[in-house]
């Protein structure tokens, strides 16, 4: 174990385990990687030893890889001791995906969150062979590039079902304020919103444990979009309320075991990071809509690099939600250009 400092944020591990094995990072408490198929490629889960058998907080894809994996780790590094509960921070899909394969094949009792069950449920349950005519007007809306939707028409979209198995039809329901035992310690929980609806954190009354999902990552931003479910949502300002919110109970020597990139320590240091993050980025935007622009047109001042193919998509949900924060403050004005999409201007 190697303790490196960047700028207050400190990583005491510098090399995440290997696929199928795990690393203890506390007394009882495993940290486990699984590989996802895109630029962000990999998700962390933990394992929580309860003596009899184990609780599982998050758990990768569902893929014949996954469950590979999951096979090995049982045998492995798990001992043998079976899989009592599934604990999901959130519902999206590297989080939740193999949470019902868990229960059907491990008998794991689901626990998370009312929102983050509907969400995965109905998002399981929704397989659509090309995009929905409300999917293609919200993307117009946003100002996606004609050639990308042009493309994107006739492609199958993302769907949950292709990488969540079936989930369970009961769950333990979890919510902000309540306590959950696990891995020999009492963890307060604590919701954040913003990156998706009531995510569960948690944070252990017995040491300087936090377990928090995508809602505190070292080194990366989570990805903070509007979605075509909730058009007119503003997500910058719920992220920010929880950021804001959790800082007040940070403390410098807590342990956060997130669920991407590494654990670290400094994170009182880090919610500022991401709350000024999303400032700055409000004000480079305000500065850019000098004249009338959508979405699609506002990569530039929001991310400060190139956008490849594979991050087009985030992108444009994430600069969304930005320009929809400024409206929604005021700070905008917003109406439907020639093309069907909305543009936003700064109020003078």
């Amino acid at each position: 174990m190697k303790d490196r400092s960047t700028g207050g944020i400190r990583y005491p591990w510098d090399t995440p385990p290997e696929e199928g094995s795990a690393t203890e990072v506390a007394e009882g408490i495993l940290w486990i990687r699984l590989p996802l198929p895109m630029k962000l490629d990999h998700v962390n889960a933990y394992a929580l030893d309860d003596g009899d058998g184990w609780t599982i907080v998050d758990t990768g894809f569902a893929s014949k890889r996954g469950k590979a994996i999951w096979t090995r780790l049982l045998e492995g590094p798990l001992r043998g001791k079976p899989v009592h509960r599934v604990i999901v921070t959130h519902h999206h899909p590297d989080h939740v995906g193999l949470a019902g394969w868990l229960k059907s094949e491990h008998g794991a009792d689901l626990i998370t969150t009312r929102t983050a069950w509907l969400m995965a449920r109905m998002l399981q349950l929704d397989e659509q062979p090309v995009p929905s005519a409300e999917t293609l007007t919200f993307w117009t809306r946003c100002g996606m590039a004609s050639d990308v939707l042009d493309k994107r028409r006739t492609e199958r979209p993302f769907n949950f079902a292709d990488c969540v198995d079936p989930l369970p039809l009961g769950y333990t329901r979890i919510q902000h304020g309540d306590t959950i035992s696990a891995g020999g310690r009492t963890w307060d929980i604590h919701i954040g919103n913003g990156h998706a609806p009531e995510h569960a954190t948690f944070w252990s009354r017995d040491d300087n444990l936090i377990l928090a999902g995508d809602q505190i990552l070292p080194s990366i931003s989570s990805n903070i979009g509007v979605y075509a479910t909730e058009p007119e949502a503003d997500p910058v300002a719920d992220w920010l309320e929880s950021c804001e919110r959790l800082s007040t109970i940070a403390r410098d020597d807590h342990l956060v075991l997130g669920g991407h990139k590494l654990p670290f320590t400094g994170l009182p240091l880090r919610l500022h990071q991401l709350i000024e993050n999303h400032h700055g980025a409000l004000r480079r935007l305000e500065a850019h809509l000098d004249t009338p622009k959508s979405a699609g047109d506002c990569f530039a001042p929001l991310f400060k690099r190139t956008i490849g193919d594979g991050e087009y998509g985030l992108a444009l949900v994430e600069a969304m939600a930005h320009c929809q924060h400024l409206w929604h403050e005021g700070r905008a004005t917003r109406h439907l250009n020639d093309a069907g999409a909305w543009v936003f201007q700064t109020r003078p």
